[in-house]
């Protein structure tokens, strides 16, 4: 079988295309440049000698496409537009759906592949002709969280390699070949913002609109710098720490009024940031849609987070209501909400329209 590796110059991509080798198969390495910049903040140069190393150490050929100009027009652009909107986006998600099961699934046709594969760590399986997202073995490294959006046709395509290894045994199986990724960082954040302060990147592509910040009484307590900058929970760089007036307790955001330009904030119980349920938008559902209008199950509402239960209403084809068993923390719009089953089939997962209280 001929198949299209995404190989992205780290250790996990490099072992996928390892084992698929090993098994015997045609594989091809593909690098993708997504972002491209003159000051060298993203790492793709870097990322694609790595790539060059490890294909000759695994002996696949391998190439380097660039869909920068994809990734600006179908990812960077919602970025900006959710920022603007006052939400917090996750491009990561919007990526592996618009780029990497999208154009970079289009070239692997054009290279003659049967499958496409990557390094993430997540599993596949079909039955009654029907593929389905589960959860990987290493639940501590699972990413089917940021692959919620695929549909049948690109989930009939891939092939994870790493669905039933842990990540220690990827990190000494590169070891064990001398691959230059064996002890490379694993990365984190988006490449277009690489290392750089977030708020001077924002700075580049949004006009700030400073404004006051004020607490849930009312009163003016400082100045934002841009509503943008902020996300609910949010404890660090408000500069509005050590007032008089306080109670010595830390201040966090609680709420961002958009169309008044207010950041509001509270001092110390945060009470006030749990809520009860969420409705959520543009749902995509992996499988199907739901037979059950309503039925319980399982959500994550950011990925680094424990399954919580849930209880969902299906409004429509991709409108739900989300109520929770126990409330939750910091329910952020524009983030996803991802539903599972409690056996780790990934049901789907929708944008978060806006936190609700007292829903039951």
């Amino acid at each position: 079988m001929r198949i299209v590796v995404g190989i992205s110059g780290g250790v996990d991509s490099s072992v996928a295309a390892y084992l698929l080798k090993k098994q015997g198969h045609e594989v091809i390495g593909l690098f993708m440049v997504n972002w491209e910049e003159k000051d060298g903040t993203c790492t793709a140069e870097d990322d694609f000698e790595d790539v060059k190393r490890v294909c000759n150490k695994i002996g696949i050929p391998y190439f380097s496409v660039n869909y920068s100009k994809q990734y600006y027009d179908r990812v960077f652009t919602y970025f900006l537009e959710e920022y603007k909107a006052g939400r917090t986006p996750n491009p990561d998600v919007l990526c592996n759906r618009e780029v990497k099961f999208g154009p970079f699934l289009d070239k692997a046709m054009e290279l003659g592949a049967d499958m496409i594969a990557t390094g993430h760590y997540a599993k596949k399986i079909e039955k009654d002709g029907k593929y389905y997202l589960v959860k990987a073995k290493d639940l501590n490294k699972d990413q089917s969280y940021f692959l919620n959006q695929l549909n049948q046709k690109q989930l009939s395509k891939v092939i994870f390699p790493l669905e039933d290894i842990e990540k220690p045994e990827v990190r000494r199986i590169a070891s064990e070949l001398e691959l230059s990724t064996a002890d490379k960082k694993d990365s984190t954040g988006i490449c277009f913002i690489g290392e750089r302060n977030f708020k001077n990147f924002l700075k580049d592509f949004l006009p700030a609109k400073p404004g006051e910040i004020k607490a849930l009484s009312g009163k003016v307590v400082g100045k934002h710098d841009g509503l943008m900058y902020y996300t609910l929970g949010q404890r660090r760089g408000l500069n509005i720490g050590g007032r008089a007036d306080g109670n010595g307790q830390r201040w966090f955001v609680v709420e961002k009024d958009l169309e008044n330009n207010i950041l509001y904030v509270h001092q110390g119980e945060d009470d006030c940031l749990y809520t009860d349920g969420l409705y959520a938008s543009k749902m995509n559902w992996i499988p199907q849609l739901p037979e059950k209008k309503e039925f319980d199950c399982y959500a994550k509402f950011r990925y680094r987070q424990p399954d919580q239960k849930v209880h969902v209403t299906v409004l429509n084809d991709t409108d739900i209501k989300v109520n929770f068993y126990e409330k939750q923390r910091a329910i952020t719009p524009g983030q996803f909400v991802v539903l599972y089953t409690d056996d780790g089939i990934c049901l789907g997962g929708g944008t978060i329209d806006k936190a609700i209280k007292n829903t039951t």
